[in-house]
């Protein structure tokens, strides 16, 4: 199974006093080819000011819903503990259908203490809070088949983490689309683990989409890695960018590399 190549902005909620920055960044975001924009699943800034601005995750995916008519939306990536997993379904549902079908469920078993000690949830350990996504996501699916009005399709589960014994293995079990959170130097170990895995549960990994996060010190740097991932395999390749401007200089240079690419 070939996967176009995608590219992917992460919008980060964070540092942005004025909604009104990052309702701006989506349109540009939209308006330069983009095909994927992302925010992230936390309540407080993960760099810079800890207290600073910030904002929720799901709220803003129903207002993304709304504004935009191209761009696939997400998380990159949904917290698990915070919502009840039939909630979470339910809400992925309602923004599905807001969008017409363009909504991906990004999730993740979560990892940011500040987050769960501020709004009282258990933190616990790494292994329970990966035993708790693989405990939520048959009860999401499950959910997602039983909701009046349905989803709009089969909304594509993406799985963000590479803890090779659990994380990848759940990711064998019910990811759409793989983020491997992993660099080129690091990214083929993480693939043949999970490949690992799906010969073990019995599914095809060409039936995974692959993802991850490009970075690089200037422009030139940033591209020599997005071509190595998708070397690799790799075809939803993800730039961050931080408030309050939101530069979307480097996700227009990958917009640019990607036609290059396609001819």
């Amino acid at each position: 199974m070939s996967n176009p190549i995608r590219i992917g902005v992460q919008l980060q909620p964070q540092h942005a006093p004025h909604y009104g920055h990052i309702r701006d960044a989506v349109k540009r975001a939209e308006d330069i080819g983009v095909d994927v924009a992302f925010n992230w699943d936390h309540f407080f800034p993960l760099y810079g000011d800890p207290d600073g601005a910030h904002y929720e995750c799901w709220t803003m995916l129903g207002a993304w819903a709304e504004q935009t008519s191209r761009l696939e939306i997400g998380a990159l990536v949904t917290c698990n503990s915070y919502r009840n997993p039939e909630l979470l379904a339910d809400m992925a549902r309602t923004v599905d259908n807001i969008s017409d079908g363009r909504l991906i469920l990004g999730i993740g078993s979560g990892w940011k203490q500040k987050d769960y000690d501020e709004y009282g949830y258990e933190f616990g350990t790494a292994g329970s809070r990966l035993d708790d996504l693989g405990e939520a996501l048959p009860r999401i699916t499950s959910r997602l088949a039983k909701l009046n009005p349905a989803p709009t399709r089969d909304i594509p589960i993406l799985i963000g983490g590479g803890g090779e014994k659990k994380t990848l293995r759940l990711v064998a079990q019910y990811g759409d689309i793989w983020h491997s959170f992993a660099d080129s130097s690091e990214y083929p170990r993480k693939a043949e683990i999970l490949d690992g895995h799906c010969a073990e549960v019995g599914r095809d990994p060409a039936v995974i989409e692959r993802s991850a996060g490009v970075s690089g010190d200037d422009e030139a740097a940033l591209l020599a890695e997005a071509d190595a991932l998708a070397g690799l395999g790799v075809t939803l390749l993800t730039v961050g960018v931080n408030g309050p401007d939101y530069d979307l200089t480097r996700a227009e240079a990958l917009c640019r590399w990607r036609a290059r690419r396609t001819g």
